[in-house]
């Protein structure tokens, strides 16, 4: 081939090349993809033991009612009950009592807990209180209707008959008068048994925390009179109590408590 047609289309093949070039914009080779983030390692973990279920105070443990669950270490705290430390806890809790109300999940804390070898009551009363146990009506007419309920608040009202008055009138007169106020219900009956999905109440008598003093005049009532509680709205809690170590010895006057909502108000006629 002639030297100058070589050399012609070498020209013309450069020459589209380069125009080739110019109309793709000339571009840039596409970046690298990005390295890939490596994730943290996860946290180490210690199994502690937990609530498998809500348990509510007085109930008594089964091996259903614990579990085993990984806990942050970041996390633990004091009392918490670890695997590494006593493999066989869920086994040794079982038959313990529930002092104070866990939550599904909660670790389980030995604070919050009664050995079966130790009493109940005593161990949820607080120092330097007393139990004192009244007789309820299982219908609940001295009772809010059988809406009492452990770790409620209540007040006590002694109803008892004025002899002075009735013999002077000729006819039955009795007073109501409030003796005790927010005082903490310890248990209703001896137990509160699951059936259906509710609880029901058993028993006739409703135990309540009092200070020594006031056991004296809860005592003293019961023998001179009929005994109701009246059931305290959740809003008046932590409301100083009244003082009631001489109600028993004041002269009540005529009328009659009324207690609506948690507050009584005294009316005369």
């Amino acid at each position: 081939m002639n030297p100058a047609r070589l050399a012609v289309l070498g020209i013309a093949l450069a020459a589209g090349s380069g125009a080739a070039f110019l109309m793709s914009g000339g571009d840039p080779p596409p970046p690298p993809p990005p390295p890939k983030a490596e994730l943290p390692p996860p946290p180490p973990m210690t199994e502690v033991l937990v609530a498998a279920t809500d348990m509510p105070m007085g109930q008594v443990l089964r091996a259903a009612d614990l579990r085993w669950q990984p806990w942050p270490d970041g996390a633990m705290t004091a009392g918490y009950i670890s695997r590494k430390d006593n493999a066989k806890a869920l086994d040794e809790t079982v038959g313990a009592s529930v002092r104070s109300g866990f939550l599904a999940g909660e670790p389980i804390r030995a604070q919050k807990l009664v050995r079966p070898d130790s009493g109940f009551m005593a161990a949820i009363l607080p120092a330097g209180m007393r139990a004192v146990a009244i007789v309820t009506d299982s219908r609940g007419t001295n009772s809010a209707g059988g809406f009492i309920l452990p770790n409620d608040r209540v007040d006590v009202i002694r109803t008892f008959r004025d002899d002075a008055n009735s013999r002077a009138n000729n006819s039955e007169v009795q007073f109501s008068q409030t003796i005790l106020t927010d005082i903490r219900v310890l248990a209703i009956g001896q137990l509160i048994q699951e059936k259906n999905g509710t609880n029901v109440v058993t028993g006739e008598t409703a135990t309540l925390a009092v200070t020594p003093a006031q056991a004296e005049t809860l005592t003293l009532a019961q023998k001179v009179g009929s005994l109701s509680l009246a059931l305290r709205s959740l809003a008046d809690a932590g409301r100083p109590a009244e003082p009631v170590e001489s109600a028993m010895a004041q002269t009540p006057e005529p009328g009659l408590t009324v207690v609506r909502f948690g507050v009584a108000r005294q009316q005369t006629p």
